[in-house]
């Protein structure tokens, strides 16, 4: 397999870990961009983008990154709470009357951000077409009982997310959420990131399949009972309603949509850039960095079956938990998507990193695939 790119050569090991990753012969492309203390060390690529393994992946190739969108979404709202335009602790009613209904009079958007709202799901099954019809989604959202007390408990909205956070961002800001996390997170900084992708771009999209054969770890394997064995669990209303939820990632429509929890679309130094930005305070103040990294909920997940631990929009390390750790240090932040992609920062390290794939795995939270990369910078730092 040839490797693309650049790295500097104390980081050689990392070079080889990622060519490694190719000895599969299901491994499709990925990309692997690494920046400590701002300055890109790493910045590698490997594999094919398309659906028949005929097309290269290429430097500038994106790829949708499903829940690494989170953070940015969180940011963009935290950057709106500093300007006084949100509160973190004000109702979501405030802003958007219609969510008072059914027992939300008094949920915030501190929960929302950290999973404790009650909103992971909905229970009345939406049309798949629904999926792509912001109103649809936010008025069933507005209209839906929470599934627990806001508050007690945490359960991550793996979908919902997007349409919760976003409506107050459209709100707030006054354009589409995509377009404002662009404009506030992306532009100034340069990346390569999109939530809402224009048409003129989709030929740099990697196309998405999953690897076959690989039944993941317990967590992985506990998701996937209950969602075959009960439809009506909120977990399995989580991931499959609207239905379309799970088909959708290469159609243009989901492409098009402006959904800031799972449609980001960009590449490893789109992450790595991000994290950096987080780091040197580019993005956000302390004040708000902190409230983004300070740990809000911990414990078993309602929705995804294990043990998560999240900030505001971001997941904190567990060192001890074998699968929810970013393998660098306790202080470590960040957000895997789906299948295999994850953008984190280190403090401690000053190391910003992305990990881009578009061969999907079936794990829960960290793919081991990027657990190694990580394992190996470490031995050279």
């Amino acid at each position: 397999m040839q490797i693309q790119g650049y790295y500097e050569l104390k980081f050689e090991a990392v070079r080889e870990a990622f060519a490694a990753l190719f000895d599969d012969p299901q491994e499709r492309g990925a990309a692997l961009c690494i920046q400590i203390g701002g300055e890109t060390v790493v910045d590698l690529w490997a594999g094919t983008s398309d659906k028949d393994g005929a097309q290269a992946w290429h430097g500038d190739t994106i790829a949708n990154l499903f829940s690494c969108t989170k953070t940015f979404t969180a940011v963009t709202a935290l950057q709106l709470v500093a300007e006084g335009k949100l509160q973190l602790d004000a109702p979501v009613a405030r802003y958007w009357p219609e969510f008072a209904a059914t027992g939300k009079a008094s949920v915030t958007l501190r929960q929302l951000l950290c999973h404790q709202a009650g909103l992971p799901a909905l229970r009345e099954l939406l049309a798949p077409e629904a999926l792509y019809d912001w109103q649809t989604m936010v008025d069933a959202l507005a209209a839906e009982t929470p599934w627990w007390t806001p508050g007690q408990g945490h359960g991550y909205a793996a979908i919902t997310y997007g349409w919760l956070v976003g409506e107050l961002l459209r709100r707030a800001d006054g354009r589409g959420p995509g377009e404002s996390i662009v404009a506030r997170v992306a532009k100034p900084l340069g990346l390569d990131f999109h939530v809402g992708l224009a048409d003129e771009e989709f030929h740099r999209v990697a196309h998405i399949a999953r690897g076959k054969g690989n039944v993941g770890d317990a967590a992985a394997q506990r998701l996937l009972q209950v969602t075959m064995r009960d439809p009506t669990a909120m977990t399995t209303r989580a991931f499959t309603n609207p239905p379309s939820i799970m088909t959708s990632t290469n159609k243009p429509e989901w492409r098009r949509m402006q959904q800031p929890a799972a449609n980001g679309h960009g590449n490893a130094r789109s992450l790595a850039g991000f994290y950096a930005g987080l780091l040197d305070g580019s993005l956000l103040e302390g004040e708000m960095l902190d409230e983004l990294t300070r740990e809000h909920s911990l414990g078993e997940d309602k929705t995804l079956l294990t043990q998560t631990r999240f900030g505001l929009g971001c997941m904190l390390d567990q060192p001890d938990v074998p699968n929810a750790t970013f393998g660098l240090g306790p202080r470590a932040f960040g957000h895997p998507g789906a299948g295999g992609s994850i953008g984190f920062a280190d403090p401690e390290h000053d190391v910003a990193f992305g990990f881009v794939t578009n061969t999907l795995g079936p794990y829960v939270l960290m793919d081991p695939r990027a657990q190694k990369l990580v394992r190996v910078l470490a031995t050279c730092l």
